[in-house]
This record gives C-alpha cells, sequence and structure tokens, in this order.
C-alpha cells in the first residue's frame, strides 16, 4: 500500500476543499444577476491589479444595446491602453462565432486590441482557435478558471481556518567554526 506523508495527505485534503468550493463558488455565480456578474468580472480584473489597483480604473458598460462590452478597464491611468470585457453567464459551450462577435465589437471600439471573454460554462476548441488569428489579443477565462481566480484572489470567499505547517530550520542548527 502506498502511504502519504503527512505533507501529502494535507495537500490532498486541500486539493479536495479547493475543487469542491471551485464548484459550489460557480454555481452561486450561475444564479446571479447578468449585471450582478459583470460587477464581479470588472471587480475580478481589478483585483488582479489590472487598472493598477485603482477602483475607478474599471466600469461596467452592460445594458441592453452594449454592443456586447459589459465592462472596460483602463490599464494605466491616463485611460491611453483600455481592456475590454464581455461576461456571458451560459450553461452551454461558448462558440467560435460568439468569439468572434466579440472581435468585431473590438473592431469597433477604436481598433481595440485587448479583450476579456468571461464565462460560466466553457469555450469549444474552435473559440480558443480564433483568438489566436489576428492582431487582436483575446484571453477566455471559462467558468472553472474564473472559480480558481475568485478563490485566488478573495472574491465571494472568505478564509475559514490557516494551518501554518512548520518544518525544522537546518541554519538555525549549524554551528560557526571557531
Amino acid at each position: 500500500m502506498d502511504e502519504k506523508t503527512p505533507d501529502e495527505q494535507i495537500q490532498y485534503a486541500y486539493d479536495l476543499l479547493h475543487v469542491h468550493l471551485a464548484n459550489q463558488l460557480l454555481e452561486r455565480v450561475k444564479s446571479c444577476s447578468p449585471a450582478f456578474f459583470e460587477n464581479l468580472v470588472v471587480e475580478l480584473l481589478l483585483k488582479m491589479g489590472y487598472g493598477n489597483f485603482r477602483k475607478e480604473a474599471g466600469k461596467v458598460t452592460g445594458r441592453s444595446g452594449d454592443g456586447g462590452i459589459d465592462g472596460i478597464i483602463e490599464e494605466d491611468k491616463l485611460g491611453l491602453d483600455l481592456i475590454y470585457i464581455q461576461a456571458k453567464r451560459y450553461g452551454a459551450p461558448v462558440n467560435i462565432d460568439e468569439v468572434r462577435a466579440f472581435a468585431g465589437v473590438l473592431a469597433m471600439q477604436n481598433n481595440a486590441r485587448k479583450g476579456v471573454f468571461i464565462t460560466t460554462s466553457r469555450f469549444s476548441d474552435k473559440a480558443y482557435e480564433e483568438t489566436q488569428r489576428g492582431d487582436r489579443r483575446i484571453v477566455l477565462i471559462d467558468g472553472k478558471q474564473l472559480a480558481n481566480l475568485m478563490i485566488e484572489y478573495n472574491i465571494g470567499v472568505t478564509p475559514r481556518k490557516i494551518y501554518e505547517i512548520k518544518r525544522i530550520d537546518s541554519d538555525y542548527f549549524e554551528v560557526p567554526e571557531e
């Protein structure tokens, strides 16, 4: 029988808890309103450091007739470099046509070059391939990645317990030569 070390057991339990939390979090996000979801993705990108950690650098633009842009982040203080966001709470996979439509919307935004498309579902393989075409940089974040980023940046989660695991500091026990 393959015995696990205590460190391996803790890591396994931690990973299991993380996956369970990510699944619960994603289900909770899917049950929220589209407006809540749009605010969530802008908040997440700001917490990740886009917009130089300035809350006012991000804004939600989502409304009917928004042309497919749900949020904008000013990457620098002068607003010279913008990141456009599309946020979709979907159950079905996002296909290539929706990514192409987003690329088209970016082209109409003063030929924007950066976009982030976030969904609660997943993207088709063809959708990922589409992001490699042209000179626009479009990043796709699926539901699993979204939940993991929310956990990493403490969006919608609260730390419950923190365990500090220690080891012997070998340097401490090194006796200097006299």
